[in-house]
């Protein structure tokens, strides 16, 4: 099952239920914000690589590129908590 967005891009189901989970983990006052930038920056990605669907590294990658670094170790501890394999996209 794949979800459609604005850009008409696919979401690979189980990541985008990660991501969900991940968003209503994230504190309130910034989650809305959380969400708003990485939508954005995660369908970028998935466009930058030439597809139509938004899989795994389109969003850890768009967490990493988009999220202040002083919520790094919340981030960190959100992306493994739900999942995601994220240490392969870390930023060196």
């Amino acid at each position: 099952m794949s979800i459609q967005t604005p850009a008409q891009l696919r979401w690979e189901a189980l990541a985008r239920l990660k991501y969900e989970t991940m968003i209503t983990k994230i504190p309130l006052f910034h989650r809305e914000i959380a969400k708003k930038v990485v939508d954005k920056k995660a369908v970028i990605n998935a466009q930058e690589r030439g597809s139509h669907l938004i899989e795994e590294s389109d969003i850890v990658r768009a967490f990493f590129s988009e999220v202040p670094m002083s919520f790094y170790s919340l981030m960190i501890r959100l992306l493994a908590e739900v999942g995601f394999d994220y240490k392969k996209y870390e930023p060196k």
